[in-house]
């Protein structure tokens, strides 16, 4: 990663007696596909406002390359917005909705002729200049929205929701081509989802957030393997929660029964909130297992069976490759590496 190209310092941001951002601290590189994640209202959008001047923190400060820009306007700031809604201009063709911010600018025709070739390459819309908006696909309107944002050449790109709108299979494409955009241009994505799969997929950082605080932040990779609290467990992918004791380092209860685990540094028997993710258990012969259950629904998914089983009283998810029958009994596994452990009190 690059150095820390924004840094917001203490930011607190309400709306009337709502704390949207509550005493928000976070540095973003330089180069760096960030993402906010969380659900509907804990903060992200009013976040990525803050950052491009649409919105201005009640307390605290926003850095940029090194300066305040608290004060900024929008314009004023090394950063450009693609909102969710595209705010194409209809009466202008493809390759005027692109040039319009240079041709303010009062850029010479030839260099925006270059540069608006150039992007419409990027965004795979070479061809498209003179098609009219309303002609194009969502996916293609898209692309327009963030060629416009793009071709100002500005050091950070926000991204608000940019692929609600599309289908899935759309939004999965576009997914993988805004990775390649953001790898090609070099420049500092902050992307707003409330998609699982899509912060998984695209980012180099997520940020997890509830409530206007920040949860955890880390890779993808940590993230979805080492949440921190139930609530990013359960946020992040599907996640089966036991409450167990940790009887020693290396060494935790829950079912009922003992299983060796990586986790230590709690306290003798501390009570914990054991984590295993539904493609971590392997299903085995009842007789062999340490956790045995009744299969209560099941799911074919494509590459997987989705099942759900029950297990004392309590349903948990499993994905296999192997099918069973609704009322079989199962047994099930997991790997000392597959149980992550956190403390009780983690409940956020």
């Amino acid at each position: 990663m690059g150095k820390k190209l924004i840094i917001m310092n203490h930011v607190t941001k309400r709306f009337g007696d709502l704390v949207v951002l509550d005493d928000f601290n976070l540095y973003i590189n330089e180069n760096e596909f960030i993402t906010l994640l969380g659900p509907s209202g804990c903060g992200k959008t009013t976040c990525l406002r803050i950052l491009g001047g649409f919105e201005t923190a009640d307390e605290g400060t926003v850095e940029f390359d090194g300066k305040i820009i608290n004060d900024l306007e929008p314009n004023q700031r090394e950063i450009n917005t693609c909102f969710q809604k595209y705010a194409l201009f209809p009466h202008l063709n493809v390759f005027d909705n692109i040039a319009f911010g240079l041709k303010i600018k009062k850029i010479d025709k030839e260099t925006i002729h270059t540069r608006v070739t150039e992007i419409l390459k990027l965004v795979k819309l070479s061809g498209f200049e003179t098609r009219a908006i309303s002609t194009l696909s969502g996916g293609q309107q898209q692309r327009v929205a963030i060629a416009r944002a793009l071709i100002n050449r500005p050091k950070v790109l926000l991204l608000d929701e940019p692929l609600g709108a599309l289908d899935l299979k759309l939004r999965q494409e576009m997914q993988y081509e805004l990775k390649e955009m953001q790898k090609e241009l070099g420049i500092t994505f902050v992307y707003v989802t409330h998609d699982q799969e899509e912060a998984l997929t695209m980012s180099d950082t997520i940020v997890i957030m509830n409530q206007g605080k920040i949860l955890q932040i880390g890779t993808p990779e940590d993230i979805y393997n080492e949440p921190n609290s139930r609530f990013v467990a359960n946020f992040i992918g599907e996640s089966n929660i036991f409450e167990g004791t940790m009887i020693s380092d290396y060494l935790v209860e829950f079912c009922g029964k003992t299983f060796e685990c990586v986790d230590k540094g709690f306290e003798a028997n501390a009570e914990v909130d054991v984590i295993i993710r539904p493609e971590d258990f392997d299903v085995i012969s009842p007789s062999k297992a340490k956790i045995v259950g009744i299969v209560d629904s099941l799911a074919f998914l494509g590459v997987h069976y989705e099942i759900n089983v029950i297990v004392e009283g309590r349903e948990y998810t499993i994905h296999t490759t192997k099918i069973r029958k609704i009322g079989d009994k199962v047994g099930l596994s997991v790997e000392p590496n597959n149980i992550h452990i956190i403390a009780r009190k983690n409940h956020a």
